[in-house]
C-alpha cells in the first residue's frame, strides 16, 4: 500500500479523483458554492462557473449533485459534446423518460416539456448540470437557450448550471451569442490558491485520511506553492509524488529535495529551473516570516 503505513494513513489524500470526501471548503470554493445555491433558490435561468484545468470545478459539480434538496431533479452532463437532439434526449432520460428511434425532434420537444411541467406540477425543480462546458458546439449552446425559455408564470422549466475552462467565457464574448450572455444572472470564477490556502488544504486533506502531522516541511510548502501556481490538481499530483519521494528514502516528511525533484518529473507545472536560487528564496521568505526580528538583528551584526 506504498507510503500509508509509513506516514499511519488511513487513506491517500492526494489522489486526482474528485472525491467530495476530501473537499477543502476554502475560500473561493465556499463563495462559488454559496453562489450556486443562492442563483438556484432564487430559479435563475442560467448560471456559470469557471476557472483554468484543475481549479475544482467538477469537485464543486459532485458537491452540488451530492447536496441537492430532495425537491430538486438533477440531470448531470459530463460530456457535452453533444448536437442539440443529443442535449434534449440526455435531459430526457436524466428526468426518466425513456429513448425511442420513432420520436422525431419535434416529438421530443414536446414530450420533453409535458415532462418538465409535470416535474413542476410535482414541485420538482430540475436542475441541467454540465460539465467541461467550454465543449459545446455552437448549435447546441443555442439550444440550451432556447430550453430556458419553458416557464410558468412562476420559474423557469429547467435551470442550468455551466462548469467550464476560460474558453468558455471567451466563447461566449462572442456577438453571435449577446442573447444566451445576457440570461446568465450569476457567474464566478474560481482562483488559484495562495500560498496560506495551499498550506490549509495540505493538512486539511492530511487530517481527512488520518494523519495529525504535517506531512510536509515549510519549505516544501513554499515551493509546491510556487511550482503548482495554486491549481489544487497540481498541488495533488505534486504532493503526492513527493511523499512517494520521502517514503522511498525513509523520511518522516517530504522536504524541498523530494518536491523538487517531484516538479522535476511532472507536466504544466512552473519549470524548476535555478531551484538553489527557489530554495535560498523560499528560506529567507520563511526565516522573515518565522522570525524576523531574528532575522534584522543577525544582518545587523
Amino acid at each position: 500500500m506504498m507510503y500509508l503505513s509509513h506516514f499511519q494513513l488511513q487513506q491517500y489524500p492526494f489522489s486526482l479523483t474528485p472525491n467530495t470526501g476530501f473537499y477543502v471548503g476554502l475560500q473561493g470554493h465556499q463563495q462559488a458554492m454559496e453562489v450556486l445555491q443562492t442563483a438556484l433558490n432564487h430559479g435563475e435561468g442560467f448560471i456559470k462557473v469557471t476557472g483554468e484545468v484543475g481549479t475544482g470545478k467538477t469537485l464543486l459539480c459532485r458537491k452540488l449533485l451530492n447536496e441537492a434538496p430532495a425537491h430538486w431533479s438533477l440531470a448531470y452532463i459530463p460530456d457535452p459534446n453533444l448536437d442539440p437532439q443529443q442535449l434534449r434526449w440526455a435531459l430526457a432520460l436524466e428526468l426518466g423518460l425513456k429513448q425511442s428511434d420513432n420520436i422525431d425532434q419535434l416529438q421530443l420537444a414536446h414530450l420533453l416539456q409535458r415532462q418538465l411541467l409535470l416535474l413542476a406540477g410535482a414541485g420538482r425543480q430540475v436542475v441541467l448540470l454540465i460539465d467541461e462546458a467550454q465543449a459545446l458546439p455552437d448549435d447546441t449552446l443555442e439550444a440550451l437557450r432556447l430550453l430556458t425559455n419553458l416557464e410558468t408564470e412562476q420559474r423557469k422549466l429547467v435551470q442550468v448550471v455551466l462548469f467550464g475552462q476560460p474558453e468558455l467565457d471567451k466563447r461566449l464574448a462572442q456577438p453571435g451569442f449577446r442573447q444566451l450572455r445576457q440570461r446568465i444572472s450569476f457567474s464566478y470564477q474560481l482562483a488559484q490558491l495562495q500560498q496560506p490556502e495551499v498550506a490549509a488544504y495540505l493538512r486539511q486533506r492530511l487530517q481527512i485520511a488520518g494523519s495529525a502531522l504535517m506531512l510536509f516541511s515549510p519549505l516544501a510548502v513554499w515551493l509546491l506553492s510556487y511550482y503548482s501556481r495554486g491549481i489544487p490538481r497540481l498541488i495533488n499530483l505534486l504532493a503526492h509524488k513527493a511523499l512517494l519521494l520521502a517514503y522511498g528514502a525513509g523520511l518522516s516528511r517530504a522536504g524541498w529535495r523530494q518536491m523538487y525533484l517531484a516538479a522535476a518529473d511532472t507536466e504544466d507545472v512552473r519549470h524548476p529551473a535555478l531551484h538553489w536560487l527557489l530554495v535560498a528564496t523560499a528560506t529567507l521568505a520563511l526565516l522573515w516570516y518565522l522570525a524576523p526580528s531574528a532575522l534584522l538583528s543577525w544582518s545587523l551584526r
